[in-house]
């Protein structure tokens, strides 16, 4: 006959009791090391703080500003990482750093997975703050979107547009595409076409717009301003006038107006005529029908005929 097992109430009891006694040793053991990590954790914000107004002070005189914001945000933020494992080390002292960093490997890719689009950005971000393509208050073009770049910040890049608008543009977007920037150089290049009648000379239209050119406010000397020939049009001879000025949006159309406005006046002076398009026109049978009147036109231009005899 088999025997029944039984627990008695006063072992049971004081299997209970030792496990809660284990249980508040460890917790008492283990006070200094929280209050030892708190304090690390105190320490590596300080830390951060002080490294964020360090860098920024010490790179505001080297760098832009975006470049200064961004890369003093991400240290200190590196730094506070580094504190919070050191806290974890401290109250879990059997976990090694070696085991930290296998654990983090794992929920790097997790994070990296999750938040793709941001670490996208964000490393997108640090390369052209780097590379500096441009910088704030250059006027750039990308991605069909012109306007003035006020910074290039840790997600994106803020471009206000030339009619007073606020632009975000991801910063993957902005370093996969192809980026014009308007003012990385110190001048520009505009030109326009004027057309001239073919019974007039174009080298003497192209003298006329050339010192119509050098006398306007805004136009470099150097290069100077020159007009050449670029096709024969159908009533036109059609030159080209080009010149160069400071690359700013505004002050280059302001300068354009100021151009156009000399050389026609110029030109009128000069007794240079600026033909309009001339428009052949064939005297077809329908045609001369219609203005002579004596046949029935259809809308399309076709003669109607008459009833048949």
């Amino acid at each position: 006959m088999s025997g029944i097992l039984t627990v008695s109430p006063t072992s049971w009891s004081d299997e209970l009791l030792g496990s809660a006694g284990r249980m508040v040793d460890s917790l008492v053991a283990a006070v200094p090391r929280l209050a030892v990590a708190l304090a690390v954790l105190l320490l590596g914000w300080a830390a951060a703080r002080a490294l964020r107004w360090a860098l920024r002070r010490w790179l505001r005189e080297r760098q832009t500003p975006s470049f200064t914001n961004v890369i003093s945000t991400l240290s200190g933020w590196l730094l506070v990482f580094v504190s919070v494992l050191a806290a974890i080390a401290v109250v879990f002292p059997s976990v090694r750093p070696v085991d930290l960093l296998g654990g983090l490997g794992f929920f790097s890719i997790a994070v990296g997975f999750a938040f793709q689009d941001i670490l996208e950005n964000t490393l997108s971000g640090v390369l052209m703050l780097f590379r500096q393509p441009f910088r704030s208050g250059d006027q750039i073009e990308v991605q069909g979107h012109v306007g003035t770049v006020q910074a290039i910040t840790i997600r994106e890049t803020r471009i206000r547009t030339f009619d007073g608008q606020l632009l975000l543009i991801p910063n993957r977007d902005v370093y996969k595409s192809v980026i014009r920037v308007q003012t990385h150089f110190e001048r520009r290049r505009l030109a326009f076409v004027v057309g001239i009648a073919y019974e007039n000379d174009p080298a003497e239209a192209a003298a006329v717009i050339v010192d119509a050119l050098s006398g306007v406010e805004g136009v470099l000397p150097e290069p100077g301003p020159e007009a050449l020939i670029q096709a024969l049009g159908v009533s036109t001879v059609d030159l080209e006038a080009r010149f160069w000025c400071a690359p700013t949006q505004h002050e280059a159309l302001v300068v354009l107006h100021r151009s156009i406005d000399a050389v026609k006046k110029a030109l009128d002076t000069a007794g240079i005529e600026m033909p309009a398009e001339i428009i052949a026109l064939q005297a077809t049978p329908s045609f001369r029908a219609a203005l002579q009147g004596d046949a029935d036109v259809t809308p399309g231009g076709a003669v109607r005929s008459g009833p048949s005899a």
